[in-house]
């Protein structure tokens, strides 16, 4: 399959325009836009458009208070309100570039154990691929859709 698979760049199966949030962006709205566009992990860039970081719906819910505390449900609104992704994101993100053989986007998903890659070119997030798009092209490559 690895032959199959080798003429695939990840150009050919990313989401291009991923939707990007700020640092400065609060915990409530990161989930918000996660649970209304139905994504798991959004990049986050500074006001140079440049990738600082990326957080997941693993990180938000990580962050959420859990119901072991003693704060009032208005003393927990008002603090997760002024969290912002900055104090929970990866900043350390492994990124492909849109050449990058689909195989070697694969392999760092796994070898990294993450679901997606923010694809950067000239210093600009251009797209992410995702495990799902990945199982979308093996679907579709053996003619299954």
């Amino acid at each position: 399959m690895a032959n199959l698979l080798e003429p695939y760049r990840v150009r050919d199966w990313m989401t291009s325009n991923p939707i990007t949030i700020s640092p400065r962006t609060t915990l409530p709205e990161a989930h918000r836009i996660m649970k209304e566009h139905r994504i798991r992990r959004l990049p986050v860039i500074d006001e140079h458009g440049r990738l600082v970081g990326i957080v997941t719906l693993g990180d938000v819910r990580e962050a959420s208070p859990s119901g072991a505390t003693s704060l009032s449900i208005f003393e927990l609104n008002y603090l997760l309100a002024c969290l912002t992704v900055d104090k929970i994101m990866t900043r350390k993100v492994i990124t492909v570039t849109p050449d990058t053989p689909i195989v070697e986007a694969a392999r760092l998903m796994l070898e990294h154990k993450i679901g997606g890659l923010p694809v950067v070119e000239n210093d600009r997030v251009v797209g992410i691929i995702t495990e799902s798009d990945i199982f979308k092209m093996v679907v579709r490559l053996m003619g299954e859709d």
